[in-house]
């Protein structure tokens, strides 16, 4: 006798949704997933900076950050920026972030983000082989650089922290700095190198592999707009579109920034916020970068991608109709010149905004939602969405296929909120 094939259905075609259903494949499910737009365009999985960070253990709500937020809030110009009118639906989620600066909460956090991400390189090396792009992935560190060891000081506390979760943190002079990426500019003295550190030089190209691999093996991508999830006696049975209803016997809600809404009317009040983060990409910049390099006081990932240089970072509140702000956009031509003074830099015709899907504590949601048999929550991962997603699908893949493993998962549950 031959038994059916499990169906589930993955809300979301981001590199996690992907990755997920990807991994419930080859376990032997038949799996659909279902997005409003192509895998791999427009979203974060194809505009993010391209960091495979293993050692980011450390939960963006620290003591230490609280103390520079108010004084960044006042520079327009600052890393970090909420408009005037979204103060007030920002609030709620703020003082979440406030809460969570707790020694406690950050112990606990290090320890969740430490068990998800330990393996992610050696994870998206797999699933970059198994997709047939194992050169996306390149392998040459990352580079943190400092003007002065008072700038450094202020980041101690988190460095110790990677340090303490088996991170190999290496602080290098001024010497090493020339030695890795000549063209830094002078006023970097001190750099923090993290030698087995991995950066994807083509997200874009990653996704769409993982897609187009996943399609050739029988899975279906289907292009329509989730609209509700749908329950009967107590179990999902699916989720309603714009054109057409989609059953399924599990369903994943991996939909990003998305995820909160489609919860939410089955009383999951997730404090769910995006983070707007913007991108662009100059083709010809003169600088032949071998890595992701980071100045600790632009905040922006520097990274060489395939055809281009990218620069990527800001942290903008403004939710998910708010157009983008050009402004914010043109800050990152600031930051390479101030790391590169010697590079190219010529404004791109457009550039790029996407969403990051945070949470307070920054530990994503994963794993089953105990009010509903069935659903499965796949979403939050903040500004690690492209680091944990093949992790995350090595994590719950095997659960929603009834093989539970030895993983705590109490970290991650949604019923935290």
């Amino acid at each position: 006798m031959v038994m059916a094939r499990k169906r589930v259905l993955v809300v979301g075609a981001g590199i996690v949704g992907l990755a997920l259903a990807w991994r419930l494949q080859r376990l032997g499910a038949d799996v659909a997933i279902v997005d409003p737009e192509p895998p791999g365009e427009g979203g974060a999985s194809f505009g993010n900076a391209g960091a495979i960070s293993t050692s980011s253990v450390v939960p963006l709500a620290t003591p230490g950050v609280l103390k520079t937020v108010p004084r960044m809030l006042l520079d327009p110009a600052a890393p970090l920026h909420i408009p005037a009118g979204y103060w007030l639906r920002a609030a709620p989620w703020l003082a979440r972030f406030v809460a969570a600066a707790t020694p406690a909460t950050v112990t606990r956090v290090g320890q969740a983000l430490d068990q998800l991400l330990r393996l992610a390189t050696e994870q998206h090396q797999a699933l970059a082989r198994e997709v047939g792009v194992p050169e996306v992935l390149v392998a040459n560190g990352q580079l943190y650089v400092y003007r002065d060891e008072k700038q450094l000081s202020k980041d101690a506390g988190s460095w110790a922290m990677r340090r303490a979760h088996g991170a190999d943190v290496r602080q290098i002079d001024r010497k090493a700095i020339e030695a890795l990426e000549p063209s830094i500019g002078p006023a970097y003295q001190i750099g923090i190198f993290l030698p087995d550190h991995t950066h994807c030089a083509s997200p874009a190209r990653y996704a769409r592999a993982v897609a187009e691999a996943f399609r050739e093996a029988g899975g279906e991508i289907r292009q329509d707009r989730v609209l509700a999830l749908t329950t009967q006696d107590g179990r999902v049975t699916g989720a309603q579109g714009e054109y057409m209803h989609h059953t399924a016997e599990e369903v994943v809600v991996a939909a990003g920034a998305w995820s909160a809404r489609l919860v939410a009317p089955l009383g999951y009040r997730i404090p769910l916020e995006t983070q707007r983060g913007y991108h662009v990409n100059l083709p010809d910049t003169g600088l032949a970068l071998q890595r992701p390099v980071i100045p600790a006081d632009r905040k922006v990932f520097i990274t060489p991608m395939e055809g281009a240089l990218r620069v990527a970072g800001t942290v903008e509140f403004g939710g998910l109709e708010r157009p983008p702000n050009e402004e914010r956009a043109r800050l990152l031509y600031g930051d390479l010149a101030a790391v590169f003074p010697q590079a190219r830099v010529e404004e791109a015709e457009d550039f790029w905004m996407g969403h990051r899907p945070c949470l307070p504590d920054s530990v994503p949601v994963i794993g089953p939602a105990q009010r509903v048999k069935g659903l499965w929550f796949a979403f939050g991962h903040g500004h690690l969405g492209l680091t944990g997603s093949a992790p995350t699908a090595e994590m719950l893949a095997p659960q929603i296929m009834g093989r539970p493993g030895n993983l705590d998962m109490a970290g991650y549950a949604a019923e935290r909120f």
